[in-house]
């Protein structure tokens, strides 16, 4: 929708038991000049007025009916034929460009249903969710979409007060503005997805990017800190990238090992799945990272930990992990539908595993190569490169690849 049309935002709520809260967020979005498109998922009672989407339209678009939602054996089966009615449903009202974000209010249950919502939408459509449980650890990272806003729906559990009407304010207000100053990344250039960490660990983007722009290409640069990753898997998924240099890949150790610091199964999965052309790399791959306030596990109490911040601490792993890990990227890898290549910096995989590095550790770098080694037979083009990954050396590799395949059209300009 055209910049300086009135926007219009879909308010998703259980509007048998939450009318007046919702009502009253209606008239927040509508008293600031927006319009409102609402859905019902409510399922036992009756709305208290008419809504745009009735409970109805949501449980036949999950192939369902509302008889058969009530007659489920439990709340939870039922809500779980609306959270599949309604995130098809806003997705189809965003395709059909008659909605420019979304907002949903609940507890746990209307927050269950409102994560799907707001996944079903792309990156760059406002999405909110007012929520009893917002911020807690009841909420799964890989439940978030990339870029989800939420607010806690503090003294909201029963009705309204001076309380929760302060905070449907503010979400109405945000999703709105949201929705009047958003910009989708619809990028003149192709893009080139790209992983990395801080700099201090993995700094072979300033080599790169500037190259890839050199090129035409524009460069998006993703945190592999979970939600980073995520972000990067959606996009890829959805052909969003015309190549993926996915040189940091500890959110896959972070997976297989037990952190919270991951980004979902997807993870080094969609660019393959996709046919998107793929670069990839192990950097930092050799350690494993915890969440600040997370106990360790007991199997790395016994290694070194390095606290980074008060927020992430590592430990490294060890050699039989260090092939783990490689037997599992060329699982992965292998069922790309695109072109693949993996290049494996023979001198370190981050900036700690130098000589004198805390994390240098030859012995299990030659472990996770040898593994690697015998990825040969699949359909992955095996690298070795006699350099560090923060070498520039590592880095023009890499574009020497980007250039061939660009030559050949497996990238497109």
């Amino acid at each position: 929708m055209s910049v300086g049309t009135k926007k219009t935002i879909l308010v998703i709520g259980t509007y048998d038991t939450k009318s007046e809260e919702l009502g009253f967020l209606v008239t927040c979005i509508e008293r600031h000049g927006g319009a409102v498109l609402t859905m019902d998922v409510g399922v036992l009672g009756e709305p208290r007025g008419v809504v745009a989407v009735s409970k109805h339209d949501v449980a036949a678009a999950a192939g369902s009916s509302i008889a058969e939602a009530s007659a489920a054996a439990d709340e939870n089966a039922a809500m779980q034929i609306m959270a599949r009615g309604a995130s098809r449903l806003a997705r189809r009202l965003h395709d059909e460009r008659r909605i420019d974000g979304m907002i949903a209010i609940g507890g746990t249950m209307g927050t269950d249903l409102a994560l799907d919502c707001a996944r079903a939408l792309p990156i760059g459509v406002p999405k909110y969710i007012v929520s009893t449980v917002a911020f807690s650890p009841l909420i799964p990272a890989g439940r978030l979409s990339a870029d989800i806003q939420m607010i806690l729906w503090a003294g909201g559990l029963y009705g309204l007060n001076a309380v929760c009407r302060s905070s449907l304010a503010q979400a109405a207000g945000a999703v709105l503005g949201a929705a009047r100053g958003a910009q989708p990344p619809r990028a003149g250039r192709p893009v080139v997805g790209m992983t990395s960490l801080g700099s201090s660990c993995l700094s072979y983007m300033k080599w790169l990017k500037p190259a890839l722009e050199a090129r035409g290409f524009e460069v998006a640069i993703f945190h592999a800190t979970g939600m980073g990753g995520m972000a990067f898997e959606r996009i890829a998924a959805q052909g969003g990238f015309a190549a993926v240099m996915d040189f940091a890949l500890p959110e896959l150790g972070n997976l297989m090992f037990g952190s919270v610091v991951h980004s979902g199964p997807e993870r080094l999965l969609s660019a393959g799945g996709a046919g998107v052309p793929q670069l990839v790399a192990p950097g930092c791959i050799d350690l494993i990272d915890f969440a600040g306030w997370q106990d360790v596990p007991q199997r790395f109490a016994e290694r070194p930990i390095h606290a980074h911040n008060r927020l992430i601490k590592s430990a490294a792993l060890d050699v039989a992990e260090r092939r783990e890990t490689a037997r599992e990227i060329g699982r992965r890898l292998a069922r790309a539908k695109g072109p693949v290549e993996l290049l494996v910096p023979l001198r370190g995989i981050e900036e700690w595993d130098r000589p004198g590095g805390p994390a240098h550790d030859p012995e299990g770098l030659a472990a996770f190569v040898d593994e690697l080694r015998k990825l040969r037979g699949l359909p992955v083009t095996l690298i070795e490169i006699d350099a560090h990954i923060n070498d520039e050396r590592f880095a023009q590799r890499a574009l020497e690849t980007f250039d061939a395949w660009v030559a050949k059209g497996a990238i497109k300009r």
